[in-house]
């Protein structure tokens, strides 16, 4: 090939790269790094789908608002980098509703893919995080301790996998998570929501399921709440149930609650179930949660607060022993619920062991 032929090439190259236009570069995933004293919003903000803002060990005194997909919020560890509250409350709506990180999306527009890990969330005057309309929710390795209200929550949300944290002391429940808090309406599908592997321990309540389908609790530890699972639903429809409450470890959540507008004084329950349809309680091992509330004892059943009945529950291969007043307690007023292959001592009404 001559000189003459190469120039013509190069030209016409250069020609149909002129008209079709150069093609876009593909975005690299970045980890934006921030140290304590930075600002870890203005890293979340300067965040593209599928970056990492990546928090140095250290305190950080602030609220980080999502509200962009495929984005990680990664800490160096639960005992290493820590978010608490600012002493004055910043201008983001997270920090105003005294939340730690909040995670925003909506109905028509959920935020999707977040992930928010090892790291822990400390003394927020409401919840260590909380994330509304959400799609494929990750959060693991979190510590979430005395808050004043959950330490881990979300409403609105499908997919998620609330995984491998530690919850303790917050003031009501350490998980919850729902179909929507500000709202009355049926049960929502929760699209095969997990909640594993996490330990909860010296909350009100160890993790409530309130008005959810299609969801699984299974192989946490929950000791020294008042209560450690609370599957809650009422008359509503869809109702709440569909979901499994499986290999579990529950034992001496004898911490006593006072009561509340809704809710009896609160000690030694372990797995409870109030309006739930179609829910699968196996496999967990319940012991020693001790009290005398109306929910006291292992596993429960007991109607809503508004008389709907738990229907076509089924309660089976769980070792359900040391717990008071029963290790086995219907409480309720429908007859269509099984208890089956349990390993118990006592049972409301008897027999059931």
């Amino acid at each position: 090939m001559n000189k003459r032929h190469i120039a013509l090439l190069a030209c016409t190259a250069a020609a149909v790269a002129a008209g079709l236009g150069a093609a876009p570069s593909a975005h690299h995933p970045t980890v934006h790094r921030v140290q304590p004293g930075q600002s870890i919003q203005k890293a979340v903000d300067a965040a593209k789908p599928g970056d990492t803002v990546l928090l140095a060990p250290g305190t950080y005194r602030q609220s980080v608002d999502i509200k962009k997909p495929d984005v990680t919020l990664r800490g160096h560890g639960a005992g290493r980098t820590v978010l608490v509250p600012a002493e004055k409350a910043g201008d983001s709506a997270c920090a105003k509703a005294g939340n730690g990180i909040c995670v925003t999306g909506t109905d028509k527009s959920p935020v999707e893919n977040v992930t928010v890990r090892s790291l822990t969330l400390r003394g927020y005057a409401e919840n260590g995080l909380w994330a509304t309309g959400t799609d494929g929710l990750e959060v693991k390795y979190v510590l979430a301790e005395k808050n004043g209200q959950w330490g881990i929550a979300e409403e609105r949300s499908v997919h998620s996998v609330l995984s491998h944290n530690l919850v303790r002391q917050n003031g009501d429940a350490g998980l919850f998570v729902a179909n929507t808090v500000d709202t009355e309406e049926g049960a929502r599908d929760a699209e095969k929501t997990v909640i594993s592997h996490n330990r909860m321990a010296g909350n009100r309540v160890g993790v409530t399921v309130r008005r959810l389908r299609n969801l699984t609790v299974g192989h946490n530890e929950a000791t020294g709440n008042c209560a450690a699972v609370f599957v809650v639903g009422d008359e509503s429809k869809p109702r709440a149930g569909d979901l499994s409450v499986t290999y579990n470890y529950i034992h001496a959540n004898n911490k006593y609650c006072p009561k509340t507008a809704r809710l009896p004084f609160l000690q030694g329950s372990g797995i409870v179930l109030t309006g739930a349809e179609e829910t699968l309680v196996a496999y967990n091992r319940v012991e020693d949660n001790k009290g005398t509330s109306p929910l006291s004892g292992g596993i429960v059943l007991f109607k809503s607060l508004v008389g709907a009945p738990s229907e076509r529950n089924e309660i089976r291969d769980n070792l359900v022993t040391g717990n008071s007043p029963a290790d086995l307690a219907d409480r309720d007023t429908a007859e269509n619920n099984t208890f089956s292959h349990n390993t118990c001592t006592l049972s409301e009404p008897a027999g059931m062991c």
